[in-house]
């Protein structure tokens, strides 16, 4: 099962795509500088370099974007498809006096 991690602030977004079979992280990285002209994409694949991109980035729709598409690249990348990934989890810091642990997001 290939989860997606991120944990957004306010003007950065962190990721990692962890094999959970494996227990191994596929790729790991951040976006800085969200909301600038001068964003920066550190991107780095598990056993291959990193990377660092710099690009406009104005909010944090493109943020995933970006990650999504640095994920499923030919050269970088660590997955074909979005597809392959089977769940998301979202780091919250502050769930208030009802959620003091780990939640699970329903629709209801």
């Amino acid at each position: 099962m290939k989860i997606l991690v991120i944990n957004a602030g306010s003007s950065s977004v962190k990721y990692q795509l962890i094999d959970s079979t494996d227990e191994v992280a596929l790729a790991r990285g951040d976006i800085a500088r969200i909301g600038m002209s001068a964003s920066v994409l550190t991107h780095k694949p598990h056993d291959r370099d990193e990377i660092k991109v710099t690009a406009e980035i104005l909010d944090h729709i493109v943020a995933i974007e970006y990650i999504v598409s640095i994920l499923m690249s030919e050269n970088h990348g660590v997955i074909k498809n979005v597809s392959e990934i089977d769940a998301v989890g979202h780091r919250f810091v502050h769930g208030g006096e009802k959620f003091s642990g780990s939640m699970l997001i329903t629709k209801n």
